[in-house]
């Protein structure tokens, strides 16, 4: 974490040197960019819902979507005016915030965050306060493995890199690895195994997930804008989990290697942690960011006194 100061720094500096702000037409709708922070998947349902089924139209704004991929720069870029929106997840946004980075979350349509652990049943392990004794691949970014390193002991425990596929999982009885609920399990389950999954949200670390930002700037001077993208997309993750076949038939186009079942399955899940929470869609409430931002200082994540929870987020443009 230590060099992300670094990181966004160069970011900034380069911000001209690389994309520009998608150009705006003489006519017509006006024309905006979303980076997403990974490949299209389920968890970009209901943005790519708006687009399929007409909502952006209809709010009266045209709507480049931009995959994404390990590691994605999406605060960067939408820090740097390279793009207009950007999907990320709470934690992030509190940690680009640290960093001076102006960016607000404007919905939140996982109410319930899908990070998970997955381990082998015949583990016996049922509880993420029970890792012991194994091998668990874990990325150093993501806030929720600092984390868990700081509040369980984990005894035996040898954490190792994600490696990015179910592999290891598969030829190891005694590995664990981070996963999405939506995604790893399925695949190591249609291979043979048998997962165990364990929500990184059951034991109270529960960021809000796929998280629409923008930044200060383009709040201030662009409210009918962010209106129309933030209404369509909660329109368009309406849909997504009312019905996702259009959806999904167009995001295995765009990654073929999500296959229909696998986004299917997606689809099922991501219903009951988009509409976990008793609020309507894409909520977001001041004590939930307040408790995250205190976890993240717990974890040593964010200096105390450095960001202020109630600037991170708004939900003055929510339908």
């Amino acid at each position: 974490m230590k060099i992300l100061p670094l990181i966004l720094s160069c970011l900034f500096a380069l911000a001209g040197c690389g994309e520009q702000p998608a150009p705006q037409p003489a006519g017509g709708l006006p024309k905006v960019r979303l980076a997403l922070n990974w490949f299209p998947e389920a968890e970009h349902g209901g943005f790519y819902a708006a687009q399929v089924h007409g909502y952006f139209q209809e709010q009266g704004v045209e709507v480049e979507i931009l995959a994404g991929g390990p590691d994605a720069p999406v605060i960067q870029r939408v820090a740097t005016g390279a793009v207009e929106f950007g999907v990320t997840n709470a934690d992030d946004v509190l940690n680009a915030r640290a960093q001076q980075a102006p960016v607000v979350a404007l919905l939140a349509p996982y109410q319930t965050n899908p990070r998970c652990i997955m381990v082998h049943a015949s583990a016996g392990i049922t509880k993420i306060d029970q890792l012991r004794n194994l091998t668990i691949g874990l990325s150093q970014r993501p806030a929720f493995s600092h984390y868990l390193r700081k509040k369980f002991p984990l005894t035996g425990v040898q954490i190792v890199p994600y490696p990015g596929n179910v592999t290891q999982f598969l030829m190891d009885p005694r590995f664990a690895q981070q996963a999405y609920i939506f995604s790893e399990p399925f695949i190591a389950r249609k291979q043979g195994a048998d997962p165990q999954v364990l929500m990184v949200s059951d034991i109270g670390f529960n960021p809000y997930a796929s998280v629409l930002i923008a930044t200060e700037q383009t709040i201030t001077q662009h409210p009918e804008m962010v209106q129309a993208m933030v209404r369509a997309s909660a329109a368009g993750w309406t849909h997504y989990v009312r019905e996702s076949g259009p959806t999904d038939q167009h995001l295995h186009a765009l990654n073929p290697e999500m296959d229909l079942d696998l986004l299917a399955y997606g689809a099922e899940q991501s219903r009951l942690l988009v509409l976990a929470a008793d609020q309507p869609l894409g909520s977001m409430t001041l004590e939930r960011w307040q408790t995250l931002l205190q976890q993240m200082q717990d974890a040593e994540l964010i200096e105390a006194g450095t960001v202020k929870a109630e600037e991170a987020f708004t939900t003055r443009f929510l339908p």
